[in-house]
């Protein structure tokens, strides 16, 4: 049994990953901003503490004494390459000090390649209001890879399409490496995954099983690896 602190906990990708480890017998720490918003989590034998994912304080307090940290956070209301490169300087540093030497972090697809150094949402037509989110966490991905410390990380990236949030477990997937795999919708290989419900479709649930895995049983070290059925 490993012990797993959760770092955004209340969103949709940190809740799979909750069920998903608790269903292996590993005992979790849930980290929020607003505890009574997951008194849920509790009640399930969860432990949950307050705490902000930007302050290195916040992250040390909360997992020391865990083997491994996984993150999955969001900030609407924060512009993105403030929220994320503060958040990965600030884990980075807590985790450090806590002792926590795993940590894996929930990516976003539009960050892998769809050719050989060509980034998803460097493509001519990707949509321009998504940009400002997108150089976020590629500021997330920069401070990762610069940073020195002791701490073994690895970000997790589903294609850049819509998750699924109902269809249940499976169990497989696959790791892609750095590079997107292409779809078929019936007229051909393609790469433009779509920003709608129209799109080739990972699980919430499936995703959950590759991030538990990264952190009970690292297979991938200082790098973005995407994942795809």
């Amino acid at each position: 049994m490993s012990k797993i602190v959760v770092f955004g906990a209340g969103g949709r990708g940190g809740r799979r990953v909750i069920e998903e480890a608790l269903s292996r017998g590993h005992e979790v720490t849930a980290v929020v901003r607003d505890p009574a918003k997951a008194r849920d989590l509790a009640a399930a034998g969860v432990t949950v503490v307050q705490g902000d994912v930007t302050e290195a304080a916040d992250v040390a307090n909360a997992a020391k004494g865990h083997d491994a940290a996984i993150v999955s956070v969001y900030r609407p209301d924060v512009p993105a390459d403030e929220f994320y490169g503060n958040a990965a300087r600030a884990v980075l540093e807590g985790l450090g000090k806590a002792g926590v030497h795993r940590l894996v972090v929930l990516g976003i697809g539009t960050l892998l390649e769809s050719a050989p150094g060509v980034r998803f949402m460097d493509q001519p037509e990707f949509p321009l209001e998504f940009m400002p989110f997108n150089l976020g966490r590629a500021v997330e991905l920069e401070v990762l890879r610069t940073t020195e410390t002791d701490v073994d990380w690895v970000v997790v990236a589903a294609p850049p399409t819509p998750l699924d949030n109902q269809r249940a477990r499976t169990g497989r997937y696959q790791v892609t490496g750095n590079r997107l795999l292409p779809y078929d919708d019936g007229s051909g290989p393609r790469f433009d995954y779509p920003y709608d419900d129209k799109g080739p479709k990972f699980t919430f649930t499936d995703l959950a099983v590759a991030l538990v895995d990264e952190a009970v049983d690292p297979k991938h070290h200082r790098e973005l690896v995407g994942v795809s059925h």
